[in-house]
């Protein structure tokens, strides 16, 4: 996965959820729940690649983050429940999967 669209067509294919753009700035896309509003995943560009802000539980957190160069402290969020990934290629779709799927999961709340 290296483009925008690849992963909000990932994204979108989770159940009841929505592409939103809050800030009114086309760089920056967040994908919601319908229910909650919550956002489970932050889709922009920077330094010249895509990157994609995810919430992971604590001890998740730290595995990703130590198996992958490209999966950072969450950018603009609070980094003890948010990754970012870059989107360059080093990590492979499936865990990019993963990683997405966790986040809705944890941000869908319940019912």
């Amino acid at each position: 996965m290296l483009e925008r669209k690849e992963a909000i067509v990932f994204c979108s294919k989770l159940k009841n959820v929505y592409e939103d753009y809050p800030f009114h700035d086309p760089n920056w896309t967040v994908m919601r729940h319908k229910k909650n509003k919550k956002v489970f995943a932050w889709i922009y560009e920077k330094d010249g690649h895509i990157w994609i802000n995810v919430k992971c539980s604590p001890e998740w957190r730290d595995f990703w983050r130590g198996a992958f160069e490209a999966v950072l402290p969450g950018y603009h969020l609070n980094k003890e429940h948010w990754n970012s990934i870059i989107l360059n290629g080093t990590v492979p779709d499936k865990d990019i999967h993963r990683m997405i799927e966790e986040s809705y999961e944890l941000t869908r709340g319940k019912g």
